[in-house]
């Protein structure tokens, strides 16, 4: 048996803690059984962005003559855009390996599926390992739905759709989150035509009500898009995928068909190959890990962090708690994770991001609040965009002026939403964070700016 002072299950942000604890002259075991870097790292967010970014390059090609530029035909390398992606975060992973393997003593790699096999005990192959303190980070995977003949349709998810060497030329996407509308911009704006089926009646239903009915609205310019509905049966008919819907509300079923058939109904804790069962670990209903405001499980010395928590999941709030899982497992700080301003973005076409309360959550939770709302277009940078359907919609608490939220949908939303996360994180979080600073004429910051503004009471 082999004896740590830590052991930390995946390498994603679990890395961090584990490099960390090393520098700290803890002797630590990082275990993985896929690549090395995590999820993000090789089948979510730096390979779809790196594809994705090629969609947005195609848009501006097909939005050129809108600017009095022409553009002959396009043609489209897909499988050269796919393989860049790889080959990058393939060598990352590989440099992380090499460098555990061969140039680092700790951490300690052992590469496997691990499995409790008592309290503080895992076992990894042939190989039996305990340490006092254990850090779960074994993220999360695509979800699959219950639906008839799906199984038997030859389907793929995200994993698979970031590595395609062939581009789709009739694309179904079930679902209507994040996943859905990233993937179906970068497939849609090189030549696919997308057909979205999605049970709500608004797609990125987590957005505030004003983002997601926006959202909608464009992204069915360009994609087929149907909403409350079902999918209920999948079956295959030669190199066809045939999807039957139920229409929620009247119960008339259509059929729709492709040639390629993409789940993104969202994701699944990876808890149910640890045997947590041995520890006494408590998970929820959907299987995430349960842990205290340290992210220290029911099991004193057993933490979690990341997705499998299923907090925020998001790249960058893993690496907020590794930061507080270091303090708290290696330090023993005892520092409760702030989660205040937890921002997130959406890499579709157009571009989302949020940060805090939605309108509907300050509704509910009887704040009262102003709006502010400004269009890009009635900036300058927003009018030399030409852009007609961007927005910034803030949320302020009437009684002393703190920024309860902030919403954005147009162009550079997940970087113009940073403002308002520093605003809301600076001094007392207030709208003056936003007013009182000058913003630079014309640049696209001005937005917000003009939102904050125009406020008016709620």
């Amino acid at each position: 048996m082999e004896k740590y002072d830590l052991i930390v299950i995946g390498s994603g942000s679990g890395l961090d803690v584990a490099n960390a604890a090393a520098a700290s002259d803890m002797r630590v075991c990082i275990i993985e059984k896929g690549a090395l870097g995590g999820t993000c790292l090789n089948r979510g967010c730096i390979p779809s962005k790196i594809i994705i970014h090629s969609a947005d390059v195609a848009m501006t090609i097909r939005r050129a003559a809108d600017f009095g530029i022409h553009v002959g035909n396009m043609e489209v390398d897909f499988a050269a855009i796919t393989t860049r992606a790889s080959r990058i975060v393939d060598e990352d992973s590989a440099g992380i390996e090499e460098a555990l393997l061969h140039h680092v003593e700790n951490p300690h790699l052992v590469q496997g599926e691990a499995q409790f096999t008592a309290e503080k005990t895992l076992r990894v192959g042939n190989k039996t390992l305990k340490a006092d303190r254990i850090l779960i980070a074994t993220g999360a995977r695509p979800h699959v739905p219950e639906i008839a003949g799906l199984q038997e349709s030859g389907f793929i998810t995200s994993d698979e759709a970031l590595r395609l060497q062939e581009q789709p030329g009739e694309l179904i996407i079930l679902g209507g989150g994040f996943i859905a509308a990233e993937l179906g911009h970068f497939f849609g704006a090189l030549g696919t035509r997308v057909k979205v089926i999605h049970r709500r009646p608004l797609l990125l239903r987590h957005e505030d009500t004003d983002i997601a009915a926006k959202f909608t609205e464009v992204f069915r310019r360009y994609h087929d898009v149907s909403t409350n509905v079902t999918p209920v049966e999948v079956r295959r008919s030669g190199n066809r995928i045939i999807v039957t819907t139920e229409d929620n509300r009247t119960g008339e079923r259509r059929e729709i068909d492709g040639d390629t058939l993409l789940v993104a109904t969202g994701r699944v804790p990876n808890t149910d190959t640890l045997n947590l069962g041995s520890t006494g670990v408590q998970v929820n209903d959907a299987g995430f890990v349960q842990v205290d405001e340290y992210l220290e499980t029911n099991t004193k010395g057993i933490y979690a962090l990341g997705d499998v928590v299923g907090r925020y999941l998001y790249k960058h709030n893993a690496n907020h708690e590794a930061q507080y899982a270091y303090w708290n497992m290696v330090l023993g700080h005892r520092v409760p994770v702030d989660y205040s301003a937890m921002p997130h973005a959406v890499f579709s076409y157009p571009q989302v991001a949020g940060v805090g309360l939605t309108e509907q959550q300050c509704a509910a939770h009887k704040i009262a609040y102003s709006v502010g709302h400004h269009r890009y277009a009635d900036t300058g940078m927003g009018s030399a965009l030409q852009e007609e359907d961007g927005f910034v919609k803030l949320l302020v608490e009437r009684e002393n002026g703190k920024i309860l939220g902030c919403h954005i949908i147009g162009p550079e939303a997940a970087t113009l939403i940073q403002e308002a996360v520093v605003a809301m994180q600076s001094g007392k979080g207030t709208i003056g964070n936003i007013l009182h600073p000058i913003h630079v004429h014309p640049a696209l910051p001005e937005v917000i700016a003009r939102a904050a503004s125009s406020l008016h009471q709620h």
